[in-house]
C-alpha cells in the first residue's frame, strides 16, 4: 500500500497478493481510519516492527517476489503466517544478493544489464578536469565493479577517482567506527599492511567513515554525495555530518514526462478549480446546491482517479497521493539537497551553478491563491508589469 507524508493510507492502493483490498476493509483493519500509528511505522533506516518500507530499484523484485507468492498461497487456500513468509523471501534475495549469484548473472551478459555510461564519463571527466577530488564508496565486491566500470566509462575509470572503496558494508560504514580499511592488490586479494592514507589508484575495502574523514579531510558541506538509497546512502552523511547530498532517482524521468502532458495539466487545473469552488460554495445548503456539489465531488474523485492511474494503474505517482506528499517524498526531502533522474542531468549546468532553495508558500502565506487563480476570482498578481519578462 501506498502511504503519504503524514502517514495515511491512500485508499485505492492497498494490495493483498495481486487483489486489491476494499477500501472499507482498510479502513476497518486500521481501527476506522486510514492513519496508521507511529510505533507501526518504519524506523530511521526504513524498518519498523510491523511495516517496511520498499524504496529503491531492489524493492522492486521483493515486492513483485511477496506478491505473487502471498496470491499463490490465498489461491491455493493454504495456511500461513505472514511473518515467517515475509522473512523466507526476504533472506532468499537477501542470498541472492549475498552470496554473489546477482553479480555473477550480470557480468555474464553486461550489454543485457548495464548501459554503456558516455555520459557519465563526460560528468566525471568534466568535474575533474575542473579540479574536483572525486571518490566512489559501494557495497559491491571489486571484481564487479571493475568488469562494470570498464563496461560504463572505459579500463582507466580509476584514474577518475581519488578514492576507491568497495564492500563498504553500508550503511554501517557510516556508523560503525570498528571496521578498518584494507587495501586490495590488482587481483582483489587482501593486503595486510596498516592503512595510513589513501591513495589515488588504489582500491579499499570496508573501513568505515570517521577514518575516511581523518584521512582526506573532506568534511561539512564541502562535499556533495550522490547516492540511490535515502537510508543506506544519504541519511547518515546529512544529519550526522553535514555533507550536502544528491538522490539519483530514475523514476523521475518518466514522472516529468507525464506531469508535462497535456492531459495531466489539464486534469489537475481543473481538479484545483474544483477544489477552490467546493469550499467556497458549500455555504449554500438549499436543495439544487447541494446537487451541484454532490456532482462537483463525484467528478473531483473521478478526475483524481484519472491522474492516479497516468503514473501506475495500482499506484499512482511515487511522489504524491491524491494531493499529499508520499511518505518517500517526505524522506527524500529531509535527506537531499538534490535530486535528480540520473548523474548525467548534471551536464546541464556549469560547475560553479549554485542551485538555490525555493521559497514555497506555507499554509497560511497563500491558502487560496491557487484555487482563486484557477477558478478566474483573482486575478494574476503584477501580470501588467511582468508582461515584459520571459
Amino acid at each position: 500500500m501506498k502511504i503519504d507524508a503524514f502517514h495515511y493510507v491512500q485508499l485505492g492502493t492497498a494490495y493483498r497478493g495481486l487483489q486489491p483490498v476494499p477500501d472499507e476493509e482498510v479502513i476497518e483493519l486500521y481501527g476506522g481510519t486510514q492513519h496508521i500509528p507511529l510505533y507501526q511505522m518504519s524506523g530511521f533506516y526504513g524498518k519498523g516492527p510491523s511495516i517496511k518500507q520498499f524504496m529503491d530499484i531492489f524493492s522492486l523484485p521483493e515486492m513483485a517476489l511477496l506478491s505473487c507468492v502471498v496470491d499463490y498461497f490465498l489461491g491455493h487456500s493454504l495456511e500461513f503466517d505472514q511473518a515467517h513468509l515475509y522473512k523466507d523471501v526476504t533472506d532468499a534475495i537477501r542470498d541472492v544478493h549475498v552470496k554473489g549469484l546477482m553479480y555473477q548473472w550480470i557480468e555474464q551478459d553486461m550489454e543485457k544489464y548495464i548501459l554503456r555510461g558516455d555520459e557519465t564519463f563526460a560528468v566525471l571527466s568534466r568535474l575533474v578536469a575542473h579540479g574536483k577530488q572525486l571518490f566512489l564508496i559501494t557495497n559491491s565486491p571489486f571484481s564487479f565493479v571493475d568488469k562494470g566500470m570498464r563496461h560504463m566509462v572505459g579500463p582507466d575509470w580509476r584514474q577518475l577517482f581519488d578514492v576507491v572503496i568497495v564492500q563498504a558494508d553500508k550503511p554501517s560504514f557510516f556508523t560503525d567506527r570498528r571496521k578498518p580499511f584494507r587495501k586490495l592488490d590488482e587481483k582483489g586479494s587482501l593486503q595486510w599492511d596498516r592503512i595510513t592514507r589513501l591513495e589515488k589508484g588504489k582500491i579499499y575495502r570496508q573501513g568505515n567513515l570517521f577514518d575516511f574523514l581523518r584521512l582526506t579531510e573532506w568534511r561539512g558541506p564541502r562535499v556533495l554525495y550522490f547516492g540511490d538509497h535515502l537510508y543506506s546512502d544519504l541519511a547518515d552523511l546529512m544529519l550526522r555530518h553535514g555533507w550536502r547530498t544528491g538522490a539519483i532517482i530514475p523514476e523521475l524521468e518518466r514522472e516529468i514526462r507525464i506531469i508535462n502532458t497535456e492531459q495531466y495539466m489539464h486534469s489537475l487545473t481543473w481538479q484545483q478549480a474544483l477544489t477552490g469552488l467546493l469550499e467556497r460554495m458549500q455555504t449554500y445548503q438549499d436543495a439544487e446546491s447541494r446537487q451541484v456539489l454532490a456532482a462537483w465531488m463525484k467528478e473531483r474523485q473521478e478526475l483524481r482517479c484519472i491522474t492516479k492511474a497516468l503514473f501506475n494503474a495500482q499506484f499512482g505517482s511515487i511522489f504524491r497521493t491524491f494531493h499529499n506528499p508520499t511518505y518517500f517524498s517526505r524522506r527524500l526531502v529531509r535527506f537531499s539537497d538534490l535530486y535528480m533522474a540520473s548523474l548525467s542531468c548534471l551536464l546541464n549546468y556549469r560547475v560553479d551553478f549554485t542551485f538555490y532553495p525555493r521559497r514555497t508558500p506555507l499554509q497560511h502565506e497563500a491558502p487560496l491563491w491557487m484555487d482563486q487563480l484557477c477558478t478566474g476570482c483573482m486575478k494574476t498578481p503584477f501580470l501588467g508589469d511582468m508582461a515584459h519578462i520571459r
